[in-house]
């Protein structure tokens, strides 16, 4: 049968990393994972709860494609929590994960053949849905010691569109105030729609993540319930969209998706009233950073942006490898720890990077730089 160009992606190589690690894991060897960016815990126990009391009350349907209005009311309240913006509810948009988020705003702002410019190293599904929809993504490369992170002359002239992401898959590094605004401007300045992932805040450290709606209102944000909720297997996000665009995204989401998952909408209502139990997740995370900021150099990983956010850890290994590919299969091979090779994140240049996920628990991420410092030692 025929095949598009368009679906030929290439694959997320951290899930291949998890397969390796779980046939090591089949033939009896425990493997401690830093490879997956999930988190340790599950879904709150207000989440459970709340869905369990649902199934017992009846049905759950289809809800209207926007997403529950008692969510999507919840959701723009967090916005004057966390941010101080009044957020009208009827821009929320609840979808089927940040990915289908992805998919809707790729899709209702571009045009196939359209440019979008992206930071590299980030986030592979970025480029791969952009493929798919016939969109041309376009890598910013960034540097270490600009904290991988774009800056506004970086911009394409013939840009169509931005996708910024603060913090950011793989570095966590974030962009403050300034320096988000000067991005969000230089692309309104030729045009280009600005889409900004938000879906690690809630997860920072020394200064809280500033939102691009903080910036904007001409904007489009996509977040998660995945990370600071701690709910990854549910699939269920939403969006911040202009005013305007209301209604073009809700005819989208309708046709492609008709509607995010009932269950997972209960759920994810529920967590956002779990702050003590989502907090305790955030100082594991904290601790995990500090260990490994201190155990990855004993390690002989020494060129790091210490990530603001998120719960990750890019380190250039130029000096130890010319193929992150084979040391991360060394790494698992003799150490026993799962880390993923930079080609995901940066096609060009990721040969001489790997993320750390320190997304575990404390106990595992503590064995996990002993088990590399005695790799590194004995190399």
């Amino acid at each position: 049968m025929r095949q598009s160009q368009r679906g030929q992606v290439d694959p997320f190589i951290v899930m291949d990393v998890m397969e390796q690690a779980r046939r090591a894991e089949a033939e009896g060897r425990r493997i401690i994972h830093m490879e997956v960016g999930q988190p340790g815990t599950g879904a709150p126990a207000g989440a459970r709860r709340a869905v369990a009391a649902a199934l017992e009350d009846g049905p759950l349907g289809y809800t209207v494609a926007l997403g529950l209005p008692e969510l999507r009311a919840r959701i723009a309240r967090l916005y004057a929590d966390w941010y101080g913006i009044t957020l009208p509810a009827e821009r929320v948009v609840v979808t089927s994960g940040a990915s289908a988020g992805f998919l809707l705003a790729f899709t209702a702002l571009f045009d196939a053949g359209e440019k979008v410019a992206l930071g590299l190293p980030g986030y592979p599904s970025y480029r791969h849905i952009l493929k798919a929809l016939s969109l041309d993504a376009v890598g910013i490369e960034t540097r270490l010691d600009e904290r991988f992170q774009p800056r506004p002359g970086d911009l394409p002239a013939d840009a169509a569109g931005l996708i910024l992401a603060s913090p950011g898959n793989p570095a966590g590094t974030m962009l403050d105030h300034d320096a988000l605004r000067a991005l969000v401007e230089a692309a309104h300045a030729q045009g280009a729609a600005v889409v900004s992932d938000e879906i690690y805040h809630g997860i920072d450290y020394e200064r809280r993540a500033v939102s691009a709606l903080e910036i904007s209102d001409d904007v489009v944000v996509v977040n998660s319930f995945s990370k600071y909720f701690s709910m990854t297997g549910w699939r269920i996000g939403w969006m911040v969209v202009p005013e305007d665009r209301v209604r073009t995204f809700e005819r989208l989401a309708q046709n492609m998706f008709i509607c995010a998952s009932h269950a997972s909408q209960v759920a994810a209502l529920a967590a956002m009233d779990c702050d003590e139990e989502l907090r305790g997740n955030l100082e594991v995370y904290t601790r995990n950073r500090a260990l490994l900021l201190e155990g990855l150099p004993k390690a002989g990983f020494t060129r790091i942006a210490p990530p603001d956010g998120a719960f990750y850890v890019y380190a250039d290994v130029s000096q130890m490898t010319d193929s992150s590919l084979d040391l991360c299969a060394e790494i698992l091979r003799e150490a026993g720890v799962a880390v993923t090779p930079g080609l995901d994140f940066d096609p060009a240049r990721g040969h001489e990077y790997i993320r750390f996920s320190y997304a575990g628990s404390t106990r595992d991420i503590t064995e996990g730089i002993e088990r590399l410092t005695r790799w590194h030692k004995a190399r």
